[in-house]
């Protein structure tokens, strides 16, 4: 992740969570993530996995695609592809690449799993968005509560319920997909 995403998304995360009139004691009983793991990413001296993100983006009633398009600054309506922000998650290598221009009210996510890798998020990442996953290229294994949906090129699943939700490359190339996103009504 450059320098300047970490920053910007240390200030996103900061600027959120003091804007709520959150302590970081606060964050990290609603997140589940330690107060010295967030005042580290708030100071950008830790880069945030995709799973911590999500609990944090989550934890403050925020989609990961909101959170991200916080450090985008401006909302054009167009979004050039070299515009587009990208972020690797630097346990998984998982590339997510916010697509769509900020501030729409529908978000498409580009993602690039590597083989073998694993990234979950917990159920109250999916509570404020209605989420559909299309797969572009490769297979994808998506494990949603206790149901597991094995995807292939072109198929697209629409989640249910919000439940925990773990995405998975069990084979040896990388998986490309699409991830789009809706608010849900009377989300915040």
């Amino acid at each position: 992740m450059s320098d300047r995403l970490t920053a910007e998304l240390a200030a996103a995360l900061r600027a959120a969570r003091t804007g709520q009139g959150l302590s970081v004691s606060a964050l990290a009983e609603c997140s589940g993530v330690s107060r010295a793991m967030i005042a580290k990413v708030e100071s950008g001296t830790a880069q945030p996995t995709a799973v911590l993100l999500g609990r944090l983006s989550a934890a403050l009633g925020l989609t990961l695609s909101e959170l991200f398009a916080r450090t985008e600054g401006q909302t054009p309506r167009l979004a050039r592809r070299a515009d587009q922000t990208v972020w690797v998650d630097p346990k998984t290598g998982y590339e997510r690449r916010s697509v769509s221009p900020a501030g729409g009210s529908v978000q498409l996510v580009e993602v690039e799993l590597p083989a073998g890798a694993e990234v979950a998020y917990p159920a109250d990442s999916y509570a404020l968005a209605h989420h559909q996953i299309w797969v572009l290229r490769g297979r994808l294994r998506f494990q949603e509560g206790d149901v597991a949906h094995d995807l292939h090129p072109g198929d697209c699943l629409e989640l249910g319920e919000p439940a925990p939700g773990v995405y998975r490359n069990i084979t040896d190339r990388p998986c490309r997909y699409l991830v789009v996103l809706s608010r849900r009504r009377g989300g915040r």
